[in-house]
């Protein structure tokens, strides 16, 4: 399987997810103190919206590699 292939398979298996999912949240740091023994710190969640438009671009990226790179 060549590298193309590969690259194609992976650019549709992420734009299915991208349609599927929508979105996705990862936890972040912002503010740390520390007073004596205490430590305190502050813990954000933030979510990313994927829009549906790059989704389906990674999707047809992808078919076109495979289709391409199946006629050599």
């Amino acid at each position: 399987m060549g590298a193309a292939k590969i690259i194609g398979v992976l650019l549709i298996v992420a734009g299915v997810a991208g349609l599927i999912y929508g979105s996705f949240s990862y936890t972040r740091e912002t503010h740390e103190a520390k007073l004596g023994p205490f430590q305190f710190s502050i813990k954000e969640k933030e979510t990313v919206a994927i829009p549906i438009w790059i989704s389906v671009a990674a999707i047809a990226a992808g078919t076109i590699l495979l289709v391409t790179n199946r006629k050599r």
